[in-house]
């Protein structure tokens, strides 16, 4: 069974874009629509106007500061990118990218990035996979609007096929929990000068890019998060942990 699908759009700029998306999010059955930061109103007459009869999509979504707070309990997660190179993940088609996507537990989320510029690389690195169009190599950038269709159509036409058959995996963390995690760590080794303040940022994005790619799950997390509290407990007293208290979170 294909599991409701949230669309989250990173700071749309155009309401007619949004209008469409949300139209589109209607046409495919699409749970619901996230906008980050969005830079238009999403409830005016532009939008309104492309959306048609999916405006009660725009009526309900739901607004967030920033793409980590828009992906907090979501588990698995694709995001959409038109570029050829650079990316901190590696580029799937479509269909690998969104069966992976279907094999989750609801919420998962297709994350679409800004018209003029996608998604930066901080961003990328949110998501398990990622997604891109076959498209002439001379403008590979879809409109927003156009990609949206294309990626929506594809995953609706999955929900009328029984899922290919997988052995069973663990279900990844939820992304606040990872973050959270990810959090602890810096901040443990910038205290004890594994990481400097002017590298920390790319050397944790090398870190995030392993996690995502292991997509370690919820247990995983927990048990790195203990470790990483337990060494933080051990470094303030400058000493080992006493005896038969390893392993437990201060």
């Amino acid at each position: 069974m294909t599991p409701d699908l949230t669309v989250v759009l990173v700071e749309p700029a155009g309401p007619l874009n949004v209008g469409s998306v949300a139209r589109l999010c209607a046409n495919f059955g699409v749970a619901e629509l996230r906008l980050v930061a969005p830079r238009c109103d999403h409830l005016g007459e532009e939008a309104r106007r492309m959306a048609v009869h999916g405006a009660w999509v725009l009526e309900q979504a739901r607004l967030f500061p920033s793409l980590s707070a828009a992906l907090a309990d979501c588990r698995r997660v694709v995001a959409t990118s038109g570029r050829r190179a650079g990316e901190p993940l590696p580029l799937l088609e479509p269909e690998p990218a969104l069966r992976w996507l279907q094999q989750g537990t609801a919420p998962v989320a297709l994350v679409f990035g800004r018209e003029d510029r996608g998604l930066s690389n901080d961003e990328l690195l949110q998501a398990g996979r990622l997604l891109t169009l076959g498209s002439g190599d001379a403008y590979a950038s879809l409109n927003l609007s156009h990609a949206a269709a294309l990626v929506l159509h594809s995953w609706h036409g999955l929900g009328a096929q029984a899922p290919a058959a997988q052995p069973p995996l663990p279900e990844p963390s939820d992304r606040e929990s990872l973050e959270a995690m990810l959090g602890d760590a810096e901040a443990l080794l910038l205290d004890v000068g594994f990481l400097h303040p002017h590298t920390a940022h790319a050397r944790m994005a090398k870190l995030r890019g392993l996690l995502q790619r292991a997509q370690i799950s919820s247990e995983e997390v927990a048990l790195v998060r203990g470790m990483v509290r337990q060494l933080r407990w051990a470094s303030e007293r400058g000493q080992a942990a006493p005896q038969g208290k390893a392993g437990q979170t201060p």
